[in-house]
């Protein structure tokens, strides 16, 4: 927002697209009801919908073009090329971008990014960060680049075509060995109704169901819905007569039904890679309050993350199941009473 609160930008009167918005004190110096916000991270989707903003899942569904189009691109550089092709295109003629991204989240090359894709009229370094614009765009710069970039993260086959995933989600183009080695520790006589949490594009969930044929129901809570609408996907063409359910939600917040058994491998750092130990304590929280007297809980991580103690803490059994590569698997049985 600094090009604004400096005058080097003028505040557009019409609406205002916001792409990967976060809610931050400097919007507060804008009119938000000229916002429109598409976030599909549902911690900050619940942050921004607090806040009264309105959020969206896709704006393009709108059919609008706006004056002005504000973006946060994420670090993974396809993902991140293909929103810029984004806003580019959902500006109105006259119109321009802004996008900012953290020094460490590759903000040089996104900055690079955009002036190969329209050329830039400005740009501004300062808080560790990187912000840059563009000119009133009269066209959409370089068409077919802007054509090739659009679909750079566009949802593809990986793994020899067995599964569908897209740029940007977790491990979006492998099994990543983490998940395969809770995989590998799992028993076969898991049953009843459970839950997977993080579930991502659908492996964990995937595989649960080729070798556990008890399971009766499977939730699968994922926070971005890029990832939960390839889990979808990917479910779709399993013949099972079990009930599936998928849940945009933010685990940390808690689960919102009771389970025989929960399988997760949760997220551990931020988009800049720093650690966040608590995001996976809270995953196991949210599994212990969610599961019924002596139901089961595997959950695999790093090996140097701190979560024994809140495993012994909420569990009655805890017992590591695996170890390979940096990463283990704890097995946990909540205890009866």
């Amino acid at each position: 927002m600094l090009p604004f609160a400096q005058g080097l930008l003028a505040w557009p009167q019409g609406p205002v697209l916001f792409l990967r918005a976060r809610d931050g004190a400097a919007l507060r110096q804008f009119p938000l009801s000229q916002l429109v916000c598409e976030q599909s991270f549902r911690p900050d989707a619940d942050l921004l919908e607090r806040a009264g903003l309105r959020v969206v899942a896709d704006a393009a569904v709108e059919g609008m073009r706006y004056p002005l189009v504000l973006v946060l691109p994420p670090r993974q550089r396809e993902e991140a090329r293909a929103l810029l092709a984004r806003a580019v295109q959902l500006a109105a003629p006259g119109g321009i971008v802004v996008a900012a991204m953290t020094n460490n989240e590759g903000a040089k090359s996104g900055e690079a990014d955009l002036k190969q894709l329209t050329g830039l009229a400005g740009t501004l370094t300062k808080f560790h960060c990187r912000t840059f614009w563009t000119r009133p765009l009269e066209g959409n710069g370089d068409g077919a680049l802007l054509t090739q970039w659009a679909s750079l993260d566009a949802p593809r086959r990986i793994e020899g075509g067995r599964y569908l995933s897209r740029p940007g989600v977790f491990a979006w183009n492998r099994v990543d060995p983490a998940s395969a080695l809770l995989v590998e520790s799992l028993p076969t006589d898991i049953a009843g109704h459970g839950a997977d949490l993080g579930a991502g594009w659908g492996f964990l969930s995937l595989s649960l169901l080729a070798r556990n044929p008890g399971i009766a129901a499977l939730d699968l809570y994922e926070a971005e819905a890029r990832a939960l609408a390839l889990a979808k996907q990917n479910l779709a063409d399993v013949a099972s007569p079990v009930a599936l359910d998928y849940q945009w939600h933010d685990v940390t917040a808690g689960l919102p039904k009771r389970y025989d058994f929960i399988v997760s491998n949760p997220p551990f750092h931020t988009q800049s890679r720093a650690d966040r130990p608590d995001i996976g304590q809270r995953f196991i929280a949210a599994a212990a309050e969610a599961l019924k007297p002596g139901g089961r809980l595997w959950l695999v991580a790093n090996r140097h993350l701190p979560y024994e103690q809140t495993f012994n803490e909420r569990f009655g059994e805890v017992r590591v199941a695996g170890e390979r590569d940096g990463f283990k698997v704890i097995a946990a049985t909540k205890a009866r009473r």
